[in-house]
């Protein structure tokens, strides 16, 4: 937070910065599929000039050249997201979001690439960044500016990056947002503090994580959240799909592909039993792992032992433990004086969204060596000769060092749609969640039941739906 509104360094100052990341880690996405440049990895893409082949260079990403390839990626994405394309296709020519300037600030993947070109076919004008400084796509990203999207994200951006790229989306003459689709609350909050004019102007905020929800409660309950705000992480299709499904098969991804572990046996400490957590501890025990769980809440606690797992205190069993998962979404859930207690060659990752839940910070002092030993893998060396393994330097495991289904993707994308086209419109919005769920069905050529009248009367409901109250979670 105290760095969030300080002033830029130095080029100089920004080259060091990136630098200290090292070349490996600014590599493009973490897929064996994907496309890397090394050839300009040393320079800054803020310090090249690039224009794509309509003459724009209202955007900064790595490499404008591999567009081509990103765009194979996006199309690729798109045969796994049906139910958002034939959404596209059948509202397009109504252009439902004509007017609407929406900065966005989420991962820049293929699966969002979709999304954003859906909101574009829809009539809104869109200008985006990062959530995450690790988990850009480069070559996602210079596909969209090609069809002319302004995008200012690439992946191994430094701290002062994220900041510059959040303000070239929001900071630019002649245009101004009148909405936000965020991740994480940092777009949010950026707006709030340095542009206060056009925050006010804002017809909607559109948020999906656990974090950025927890900021916007907090400015609501100040008094200081003066515009519409739709709270889609807590929709069902997300909680229940993305959070839970997601999770479940990309923990595993991203934690072979940085490290090779073998999980037959292996200690496993998972901080937080909400759907995120569920969904990893799902995975890990079905492959032999040894799973406990820490919470806070009695009601999920009492989920994980009725699901078979042990709830522990950290504290209590660190010094055993070869792999720490944290997914609380909150602040110091590992912190410097459990992260000394751990055994040599401990694994320590993040799948909340915020890098605030491991206290990576107190791990930048002299007495430790840092070695990074590949892309989003670093040693952090004790005097002792101790090696604890940090993924991702704290941040967000799954799309910093490995993929996401685009499936569960693409539904959580169709839920987002729906609060941009209606959320100034009717402040009392509930979110389409069945119908969100029905146009993804015909994927695994399922089909519903009908109620009879008579069931339907019995049971008080719509034939049509919808079949669960809007407090369902």
């Amino acid at each position: 937070d105290k760095q969030e509104f300080s002033k830029y360094p130095t080029k100089a100052g920004r080259r060091s910065l990136s630098r200290s990341i090292s070349q490996s880690s600014t590599d493009s996405y973490s897929s064996a599929a994907s496309y890397t440049d090394s050839s300009d990895d040393e320079t800054s893409p803020r310090d090249k000039a690039q224009v794509n082949t309509h003459g724009s260079s209202d955007f900064c990403v790595k490499n404008i050249k591999q567009a081509e390839f990103g765009r194979r990626e996006i199309e690729i994405a798109e045969q796994d997201m049906s139910a958002l394309i034939s959404l596209r296709k059948r509202a397009q020519g109504e252009k439902p979001l004509a007017g609407a300037k929406i900065v966005g600030c989420t991962h820049i993947t293929a699966q969002t690439a979709v999304l954003i070109e859906t909101l574009v076919a829809l009539g809104a004008q869109c200008r985006w960044t990062a959530c995450n400084i690790y988990s850009t796509q480069n070559e996602v990203a210079a596909a969209l500016a090609e069809t002319g999207v302004p995008v200012f994200a690439w992946k191994g951006e430094s701290e002062d990056d994220f900041w510059w790229c959040i303000d070239r989306c929001v900071n630019t003459e002649g245009w101004q947002a009148n909405m936000i689709l965020d991740d994480g609350g940092d777009l949010t909050h950026w707006v709030y503090k340095k542009y206060p004019s056009v925050f006010k102007k804002v017809r909607g905020i559109v948020e999906e994580s656990v974090t950025g929800v927890h900021r916007l409660y907090q400015l609501s309950k100040a008094g200081k959240l003066c515009v519409p705000a739709m709270n889609v992480n807590d929709s069902v299709t997300k909680q229940k799909f993305d959070n839970l499904y997601c999770c479940r098969e990309s923990i595993l991804d991203g934690l072979k592909r940085t490290t090779d572990i073998m999980f037959g046996g292996k200690q496993v400490v998972v901080c937080g039993y909400g759907e995120v957590g569920k969904g990893c501890c799902t995975a890990l025990k079905a492959l032999g792992a040894i799973v406990c769980i820490t919470e806070i809440d009695p009601i999920c606690a009492l989920q994980a032992c009725m699901d078979g797992f042990r709830v522990v205190k950290l504290s209590e069993v660190i010094r055993q433990m070869d792999v720490v998962i944290t997914c609380t979404g909150n602040k110091n859930v590992v912190t410097r004086e459990q992260l000394d207690r751990m055994k040599n060659g401990c694994i320590v990752c993040n799948m909340g969204h915020s890098n605030t839940e491991i206290d990576v910070a107190s791990l930048r002092s002299p007495e430790l060596t840092w070695e990074r030993v590949r892309s989003q893998v670093d040693h952090i060396i004790w005097p002792d000769g101790k090696r604890v393994v940090l993924l991702a330097e704290g941040r967000l495991l799954n799309l910093s060092c490995s993929t996401v289904p685009t499936f569960v993707l693409s539904i959580t994308a169709t839920t987002q749609r729906f609060p941009l086209e209606n959320i100034d419109s009717d402040l009392s919005l509930s979110l389409p969640d069945e119908y969100v769920a029905s146009l993804h069905l015909p994927n695994f050529d399922a089909h519903l039941t009908e109620l009879s009248d008579e069931q339907a009367k019995y049971m008080g409901l719509n034939k049509n739906g919808p079949f669960k109250p809007n407090y369902y979670r």
